[in-house]
């Protein structure tokens, strides 16, 4: 195959002094800059190399965002787990024994029938009420601590045992005892 310029002398676009002088320019051009010192820089180069840079600085990004979905995904199973687990039973359900037990879930009440055993454990700190799903479960307290661990917004009430309460001193109705039991 012939070189542009073969072809443009061929065609009688350019003459042959014209040809030798483009050949003398260029051999001249490719000696000085073989002889300098001076880095030459392509500018095509640089811009794929700064392209390749940038789309490697995405892709770290993006494998970052990845492992985070991924990593949380992986603790809401493990609280799921923990969660399906230790969930109290709902055993020997008795309508005539059991009573209403009324929790605060962010702004609304709720109220859940629990057998007098369980309010008891529950008002005691014993058990805490979880929500999974849409649904509310009882766990053990020791078991809500390690859901909180991951992420505390499974978590819906956890009371503390009344001896572990301490009264502020200056608390105007610290006389008057609220019944643990109050219905409201």
């Amino acid at each position: 195959m012939a070189s542009l310029q073969d072809q443009l002398l061929n065609a009688g676009l350019i003459d042959g002094k014209k040809a030798k002088k483009a050949n003398k320019e260029k051999r001249k051009q490719a000696n000085v800059d073989r002889r300098s010192k001076e880095v030459k820089i392509d500018e095509a180069k640089a811009a794929a190399e700064a392209a390749r840079a940038a789309k490697i600085a995405k892709d770290k990004a993006l494998n970052l965002q990845r492992e985070e979905q991924a990593q949380q995904k992986a603790i809401a199973a493990q609280i799921k787990q923990l969660i399906q687990n230790h969930s109290k039973p709902k055993l020997d359900r008795d309508s005539k024994t059991e009573v209403e037990y009324n929790f605060t879930d962010g702004t609304t009440i709720k109220k859940m029938m629990v057998s007098s055993s369980v309010q008891r454990q529950i008002v005691n700190g014993i058990l805490t009420i979880t929500r999974l799903e849409g649904a509310y479960h009882l766990v053990p307290t020791m078991v809500a601590d390690k859901i909180a661990q991951r992420d505390d917004s499974f978590i819906v009430i956890t009371n503390t045992a009344p001896a572990q309460e301490q009264e502020a001193e200056d608390d105007p109705y610290k006389d008057y005892v609220i019944p643990d039991d109050l219905m409201w």
